[in-house]
Formats: structure tokens, C-alpha cells, sequence
């Protein structure tokens, strides 16, 4: 069983990799637009499908028809979003990998991520989502408050760029000691790079870093506590 949200049918293909079942959240880049709640998992095992299908009538896990019509619509420009996006964050995460402020950059198309070799040998790309440190959790607060561009969300895949604060938002309820352990630090931001254009992003991206060595209080409740 495999989650390929994060890649969409577009860039990867896990069936053909041999997976037994696929899911994805529909909500991400399928849909693309952030307006629906929706999933899907796929096999080409004919028996699991039908252990899927009872299950999925037993537990009434079925979408609605408008949700399946803007999943539908999603579909149609699948392949241009996809596209837009990963070219958007591939430049994005070159620069953020060259930037003195920040710690650490990981995106699967730069040659340091831990999976790259893997991913050019099964995958037709690297996705658009980029994951960064900077030096510490205060400096970390301080360019999430300054984005202006990037949305404060959790989700992603949509047209639009949004930045997650993962300690404060999404693994906010996980003990500190499993957070080590899975690399979730309060340094650490999420980005999901939409389809806007290159410039304004990398304009937001930037500014943002050259504010975190400004003093000033936040509106946020992301104020470190040291």
C-alpha cells in the first residue's frame, strides 16, 4: 500500500511499481483547487477491489456527486498544475539551498535529499513541495509571520502557495520525544509552491528571510517562548 499524494498520478505511478493499493487525497493535487474533502484508493487486483467495494458500500464511504464533478474538473488540468508547480519549486528550492538563513533545504529534486537517486529511477519528477530549517524556532516564527504571499494552512497541492508550522499546527499533539525521533523540529517549515509566478514567490521567499533578523512583534500566536 502506498500514499502518492504528495507525487499525484502525474509523476508517479506506484501500480506499475508493484504496489497492491494506491491512495491519494483528492483534496491535494487532484483536486487542486482547495475546496474539497475527498480520497481515493486504487488497486488492480481484482480481488482487493472487491473487498474494497463491499467495505466502501458497508461504511458509506461515498463521495457526493458534486464532489466527484470538481474532482472531475481538478482532473482536467492535472497535468498544467503539476507541471507549473514543480517548475516553481525546483527554481525555489535552489535558492533556498544557497541561502545563508537557512539550515537546511529539503525538496526530492535537489542531489542532497536522501531519496533523490530512487525517485529519478521511478518517478517522471520531484514534486512541489519543499521542507526548510532555519537556525532556530524564534528565527522560524519570524519568517512564517513575514510571508505574505505564501497562505497559513495546513493542506497543499492547490493552485495557491501555502506554508505549514508542522510543531505548531499539524504534529502539535505529538510527544516531544516522537518528534525528534521523526525530525520534526520548531525550525522547521513546510512549503507547498502553487502556480503563481516565479518572481512573486521567490520575492515573498526572500523577503521573509531578510525579516528574520528584524525585531518586531507579531500579531501571531507563533511569538517564541525564549
Amino acid at each position: 500500500m502506498m500514499d502518492n499524494t504528495f507525487m499525484s498520478p502525474m509523476l508517479q505511478n506506484p501500480l506499475e511499481l508493484g504496489a497492491d493499493i494506491v491512495m491519494h487525497s483528492c483534496t491535494k493535487y487532484i483536486g487542486g483547487h482547495s475546496d474539497i474533502i475527498m480520497g481515493a484508493v486504487i488497486t488492480n487486483d481484482e480481488e482487493i477491489y472487491k473487498k474494497m467495494k463491499k467495505y466502501s458500500g458497508l461504511l458509506g464511504c461515498c463521495p457526493g456527486p458534486h464532489d466527484c464533478f470538481l474532482a472531475s474538473r481538478g482532473l482536467k488540468t492535472l497535468h498544467l498544475r503539476v507541471e507549473r508547480a514543480e517548475q516553481n519549486a525546483s527554481k525555489l528550492a535552489d535558492i533556498l539551498a544557497k541561502h545563508p538563513k537557512v539550515k537546511e533545504t529539503m525538496y526530492p529534486g535537489l542531489p542532497s535529499f536522501l531519496g533523490h537517486d530512487l525517485l529519478k529511477k521511478q518517478a517522471k519528477g520531484f514534486g512541489s513541495m519543499i521542507t526548510i530549517r532555519l537556525e532556530d524556532a524564534g528565527k522560524a516564527a519570524k519568517f512564517y509571520n513575514a510571508l505574505t504571499l505564501f497562505g497559513h494552512a495546513v493542506s497543499l497541492g492547490g493552485v495557491e502557495s501555502l506554508v505549514s508550522f508542522p510543531t505548531k499546527i499539524t504534529h502539535k499533539s505529538l510527544p516531544e520525544a516522537l518528534k525528534a525521533k521523526l525530525g520534526i523540529s520548531d525550525n522547521m517549515m513546510r512549503l507547498s509552491i502553487g502556480i503563481e509566478d516565479f518572481d512573486d514567490l521567490k520575492d515573498d521567499l526572500l523577503k521573509a528571510l531578510d525579516a528574520v533578523q528584524i525585531i518586531f512583534l507579531s500579531h501571531s500566536f507563533y511569538i517564541p517562548q525564549k
